[in-house]
């Protein structure tokens, strides 16, 4: 009984990764010459941040003006927290008119291309809280607002007076 074996391949196997090897390390090489191109692309991009920020504020700020918002109050809280930009503090007359208000804000951020990260408080509609990463949006009942006196908490004017 003869036993007949496959004719090996490993010869062939061996020299194309071989051949490889220098096209790998080039490419390698090129991305690496790319890299510090993308670090001054990625500072450039800083900037824009900013004025979107600002751009989102007005936005935000109009959106409840349209609704008819109660007391809206802007505070830019940059040096404050590193959480957000700006804090934006309003009031609805009712309960309705407080979701209204914070649907509001979110059709027209979404319509101009920004992205919600969370509604929170929208089931009760005592206090609706929007968060769009740079900007939050807090929209409550005026008895809730005067309760919590958020403006106390993020005023930083205020605080500088009484010191």
């Amino acid at each position: 009984m003869t036993v007949k074996t496959a004719p090996r391949k490993t010869a062939r196997k061996t020299a194309r990764p071989a051949a490889k090897a220098p096209a790998r390390a080039a490419a390698t090489a090129k991305k690496k010459a790319a890299a510090p191109k993308k670090t001054a692309a990625r500072t450039k991009a800083a900037a824009p941040k900013k004025a979107a920020a600002t751009g989102l504020t007005a936005l935000v700020s109009a959106a409840l003006d349209d609704m008819k918002a109660q007391h809206v109050m802007v505070f830019d809280v940059r040096g404050v927290t590193d959480v957000t930009d700006t804090i934006i503090v309003a009031s609805g007359t009712s309960d309705r008119h407080v979701k209204s208000l914070a649907n509001n804000v979110v059709a027209k951020a979404r319509a101009a291309g920004f992205r919600t990260l969370g509604v929170e408080g929208e089931r009760e509609g005592e206090w609706v809280l929007v968060d769009l990463q740079d900007v939050i949006v807090h929209v409550m009942l005026p008895r809730i607002r005067e309760f919590y006196a958020l403006e106390k908490l993020w005023d930083v004017r205020s605080t500088e007076r009484g010191a």
